[in-house]
């Protein structure tokens, strides 16, 4: 039942952002932030957690998920370290998600040849 939830909700919010990419003119790129920021808004408000630890990898996979897991960090390094946590908290909470996905990309770079095309 948990998968089933989580790929009903996650496939809500994929939905939810590509309502926005179809119906704006806002770019990818934008729309991912909005994502993280919302994911960081309702975190700070409150809203995210019950909402992840209900939907659990449906809320935490998608940039949303990324949102929020900088928001726990930069909250939990702020309460450790005063104000120099909220520079260190962000980085510390998403290092491995980032690093991991520098390098599977670099790894797939050196496996697939990728190919150049003129518009």
């Amino acid at each position: 039942m948990d998968y089933i939830k989580a790929f009903i909700i996650g496939g809500i919010i994929c939905v939810f952002a590509q309502i926005l990419m179809d119906n704006t003119k806002l770019m990818p790129g934008r729309i991912m932030v909005l994502l993280v920021c919302a994911g960081v808004i309702l975190g700070a408000i409150g809203v995210y957690e019950p909402f992840a630890n209900f939907a659990k990898a449906g809320a935490t996979v998608p940039l949303t998920g990324f949102g929020y897991n900088l928001w726990v960090g930069i909250k939990e390094s702020v309460n450790q370290d005063g104000l120099l946590g909220l520079f260190r908290g962000g980085f510390k909470m998403a290092a491995v998600g980032t690093s991991a996905a520098l390098i599977f990309s670099y790894l797939a770079s050196l496996i697939f040849k990728p190919k150049i095309t003129k518009n």
